[in-house]
């Protein structure tokens, strides 16, 4: 499901509210989560999962066309854990 979807449905789950609106809280609620990540902030929602960051060490990589040696530096990568709940109800869901 894209963004776009997300709202689309949410729209129409939702007929007391403009597609504009559900567009501005979609668009504020990821916007949000993205800044809390951004200053190393984990963020959990109950019962669906949480985001953090995880660190990866600076290391030796190896090109793979040439066998070369590459410096990788240090960087920051996105993570989500699912919740229990999540976890549960795509495991029965058959």
């Amino acid at each position: 499901m894209t963004k776009s979807e997300l709202i689309a449905r949410l729209a129409e789950a939702n007929p007391h509210l403009y597609q504009r609106d559900v567009e501005r809280i979609v668009t504020t609620i990821f916007d949000e989560i993205a800044v809390a990540l951004a200053r190393g902030d984990r963020v959990e929602l109950r019962g669906f999962g949480a985001f953090s960051v995880k660190r990866r060490e600076a290391r030796q990589g190896r090109n793979p066309r040439t066998g070369e040696q590459v410096a990788v530096t240090e960087k920051a990568v996105p993570f989500f854990k699912t919740g229990k709940q999540l976890r549960e109800r795509l495991n029965n869901a058959s």
